[in-house]
């Protein structure tokens, strides 16, 4: 699946992952309605790994061009 046709589903609490990453990453998430200080926080992705939890995603251009990403329930 492109990342055209995986965003929508990030963006309706959906996750995913690419295929090809296969190592210790679990998902992608985007987060929503986040504050800090009482302040809103604009809309970020996370990816969630085994070994270290949650940490900040921003897709690279090859991220954005892959053919291989896949929904995770």
């Amino acid at each position: 699946m492109t990342f055209e046709k995986i965003l929508p589903i990030l963006k309706n609490d959906g996750k995913a992952i690419r295929k090809t990453w296969g190592g210790d990453e679990q998902f992608i998430k985007v987060v929503k309605n986040d504050t800090c200080d009482g302040i809103t926080i604009t809309p970020y992705m996370l990816i969630k790994t085994k070994s270290e939890g949650y940490s900040g995603f921003a897709p690279t251009v090859c991220d954005v061009l892959a053919t291989d990403w896949e929904v995770v329930e």
